[in-house]
């Protein structure tokens, strides 16, 4: 089992003792498989996967609408390594930017939310959320954010996609990361960056700042950066499943359980999402508990739309606290799991992910890499021990 990902520096100086703690622990990785202790609550009525042959298939829970996308519906589109859905040339060979939103209530509204392609979310102090959020097509975006700092496991998450990362600063054991030759950040703290956000008076710090598509090309480009991919990502991230010939999960029979609601209150119990399955369009529709006028739909304000994904991952994930409330996530692992929901139903996989620009892969229990369908992507990272509950 590799070396956990965190960063040595802030565990010399800082949690002395978190050192020897994290090297007992090396030793005692869990296998990654439906043993494992997150344990989604299922619903009494749940088919039992024991009685049903794994060859045998249950009857989809929604009418799948098929739609004939095997030809670009424009000359020259290609296919997002993000999505699978078609955008122009130009747009799939620009690198995305990962941006560092805060999802705390008072950091509501956001900008722009919707028009991201993939979204990752994780607890940070406090148990508030942080939200990266992955743009493919971002310079025309005229306002993006707000946009808080970065912590180090959001980092490794980017570079899967060779993102440039978007953040106002960070605690200093984030320092080491960003200083590495490959990793590309446009920081709102660097006394050099400036150029790509800016300030609203409509709120207070530290939820007033933004960045413009536009702005930050003129510091990526300053910067000597390249917008084209380096080489160093996977090219093919995911799996998709065509429109036309959607993954329903009836391939897994009783093992694909029925996930029409899936409450994550459990993992996340200062946001407390939760996302609907809308049978019409097939789209899960994000929502939060939160306090006040924030309570319900989740709203990108620049857009009025709510949140909506078609494929959504939970990651169960190894952590520790390293002291005044941080945490690290072990982004390199084989030995975990999670859940994979899509078109109203949801299965058991098992993740790996084995160094810095390799992508997370997914696997299910048979050992085949999931296939996920065209579209928007929300990955959950849930620390051990969390559970969540879906029906």
């Amino acid at each position: 089992m590799r070396k956990y990902k965190f960063r040595r520096q802030f565990l010399q100086t800082a949690v002395p003792l978190l050192l020897t703690v994290s090297m007992m622990l090396t030793g005692c990785g869990q296998t990654g498989n439906s043993d494992s202790p997150v344990r989604p609550i299922l619903p009494d009525n749940s088919p039992d996967s024991s009685t049903v042959s794994s060859g045998e298939k249950l009857p989809d829970p929604v009418t799948i609408v098929v739609e004939d996308d095997s030809t670009p519906p424009a000359e020259g589109m290609v296919r997002s390594r993000l999505t699978n859905e078609w955008v122009d040339a130009d747009v799939a060979a620009t690198r995305p930017i990962a941006v560092m939103i805060p999802n705390e209530a008072s950091a509501i509204p956001q900008y722009s939310l919707s028009d991201a392609s993939i979204i990752y979310e994780a607890n940070v102090e406090n148990r508030m959320t942080r939200m990266m959020a992955i743009y493919e097509d971002w310079q025309n975006l005229d306002k993006i954010g707000n946009i808080r700092s970065l912590r180090d496991y959001y980092a490794y998450w980017a570079f899967e996609w060779d993102a440039f990362i978007v953040h106002f600063g960070g605690p200093f054991f984030i320092n080491e990361l960003l200083a590495q030759p490959d990793t590309q950040d446009v920081d709102g703290t660097s006394g050099s960056d400036e150029a790509a956000f800016f300030r609203t008076t409509d709120r207070n710090k530290p939820h007033n700042a933004y960045a413009s598509g536009e702005g930050l090309q003129k510091v990526i480009e300053k910067k000597g950066y390249s917008l084209g991919y380096r080489g160093l990502s996977d090219e093919n991230h995911f799996r998709f499943a065509t429109k036309a010939e959607p993954n329903t999960l009836g391939q897994y029979g009783a093992k694909a359980k029925d996930a029409t609601y899936i409450d994550m209150s459990g993992c996340y119990p200062l946001t407390r999402c939760y996302f609907e399955f809308n049978e019409d369009d097939g789209l899960y529709y994000r929502s939060q508990h939160l306090s006040g006028s924030t309570d319900g739909p989740h709203i990108d304000a620049a857009t009025g739309e709510q949140l909506t994904f078609k494929n959504i991952l939970v990651q169960n994930t190894f952590h520790e606290e390293l002291g005044e409330g941080y945490l690290a996530f072990q982004c390199h692992d084989t030995t975990r799991d999670g859940w994979f929901f899509t078109n109203g139903r949801g299965i058991h996989v098992n993740w790996e992910k084995t160094s810095d620009y390799s992508a997370t892969r997914y696997y299910d229990d048979n050992g085949d890499e999931i296939i996920l369908n065209t579209g928007k992507t929300m990955i959950c990272i849930i620390e051990d021990g969390d559970s969540f509950t879906f029906h």
